[in-house]
């Protein structure tokens, strides 16, 4: 029967909002669930500062200190947080809200195909737009899936957004009208149409992003320590930063476990990315310790076993683990400037998780550096891009050149990739 919704997540606000918020998350086990819970806090726009995490194998225990993202914009809606974290946890199997899905799911939340609808925007064109249709769709709880704008050249833009419902609710005719009325409040004389409907075959259509050219593919994918991005001045003291991350392997401290010590540079997300690795290598956290931050440093315990209960003693194992784990802290981001024909292409790309998932919010983070910068985006897209032995989301940026931001300047296009970098890692 499990236990209490109210038990299973427990919320508390803090007296001062300068203090964190504390979620605590009890329940049983199940495959992924650190890194399912951290990703939704990701996309609600918190960064974890400490974390506690422990399970037997049959139960999870997980406590988490949070505050807003540096760039996050939007009130934190926690009760619609505390519903939705209820929905993963294996104690509560029939979620607080009734989901819809597409062709292959039960009803009763173990899929993870939810609907995907489509929403068309027509508006006037200026600056910073598309950051704002994104950051209104994220206090919504819409995750962006897909995306194609395009601007005409009467000054219009057409934007195709493919979203799913955080809530699960689009399919009532009240969830959609309020979502268009509160765009067209938001918009005003900007927006000209809205129309959100369930999508169709296109969204198929755009899965795909157009052919890299193999020079751009080697540059965006290939793991270097040095490598292309850290080619500007700006970046790098970071990167001198960022190479002092290191993962220490510890087999003798304990008789059951695999000891990971990692030591790395603050960055938003850290946690969620170490989890996901841990997902995709389909290792077991025992025991986690996610350290407060120190001199912009975190230090993570992590004892660790195989999804059969055994310590992880292959050295092949170990060091691949380790590679991707260090390739995780850092290069968490691919960002590269190059040229498309006569124009300027912003290249973003992150790797997907095993499940098929996303980042959440690089399509909001990259927006908004633009916004601040003032460059306008001609085209936007966002796909897909297999390698050998992963795959990746990219998001493609057309911008356009400008007296004050000229994007043929070597000097603008570092800032360029630095300012968006600096975005999606909280700094």
């Amino acid at each position: 029967m499990g236990i209490p919704n109210d038990d299973v997540v427990l919320i508390q606000l803090p007296k001062d909002p300068s203090e964190p918020t504390i979620v605590t998350v009890n329940c049983p086990d199940k495959p992924g669930l650190g890194c399912d819970l951290c990703r939704t806090l990701l996309e609600f726009g918190l960064s974890i500062t400490r974390a506690d995490f422990s399970t037997d194998g049959r139960w999870c225990y997980m406590v988490f200190w949070l505050v807003p993202n540096v760039s996050n914009s939007c009130e934190i809606d926690w009760e619609s947080l505390k519903n939705r974290l209820v929905s993963m946890c294996p104690s509560c199997l029939v979620p607080f809200f009734s989901f819809n899905y597409q062709q292959g799911g039960d009803g009763n939340g173990s899929t993870t195909h939810p609907l995907i609808y489509l929403l068309k925007l027509c508006c006037l064109d200026r600056k910073g737009l598309l950051h704002d249709v994104t950051r209104i769709l994220s206090e919504l709880q819409f995750t962006i899936q897909r995306v194609k704008v395009m601007t005409t050249p009467d000054g219009r833009v057409m934007y195709l957004v493919f979203i799913t419902d955080g809530m699960e609710l689009l399919h009532t005719k009240e969830r959609r009208d309020d979502t268009r009325e509160h765009l067209i409040s938001v918009l005003k004389n900007y927006c000209i149409s809205c129309e959100l409907q369930l999508a169709g075959p296109e969204y198929e259509n755009l899965k795909a992003l157009p052919s890299l050219p193999p020079a751009v593919a080697e540059e965006l994918f290939t793991y270097e320590l040095a490598g292309k991005e850290a080619s500007s001045k700006e970046l790098k003291s970071d990167m001198m930063t960022l190479k002092k991350a290191t993962v220490t392997v510890d087999n003798l401290l304990s008789p059951a476990h695999t000891l990971l010590q990692i030591q790395c540079v603050d960055q938003k997300g850290l946690f969620y990315d170490i989890l996901r690795t841990s997902k995709d290598f389909d290792f077991q956290i025992a025991y986690g310790r996610f350290s407060s931050n120190v001199k912009s440093y975190r230090s993570l315990d992590l004892f660790i076993r195989q999804a059969n209960g055994n310590k992880i003693v292959d050295p092949k194992h170990l060091n691949a683990l380790c590679s991707r784990l260090q390739e995780e802290m850092l290069q968490p981001f691919r960002v590269i400037v190059v040229n498309r024909g006569p124009d300027t292409e912003l290249l973003v790309a992150n790797p997907v998780e095993s499940s098929g998932k996303g980042r959440p919010r690089v399509f909001y983070d990259v927006t908004l550096a633009l916004k601040m910068l003032g460059i306008c985006i001609f085209l936007a897209e966002i796909g897909r891009h297999s390698t050998c032995d992963r795959q990746w989301e990219v998001y493609r940026f057309l911008l356009d050149d400008s007296h004050e931001f000229p994007l043929t300047s070597c000097r603008a296009r570092n800032q360029l990739v630095d300012k968006v970098r600096r975005t999606l890692m909280g700094w």
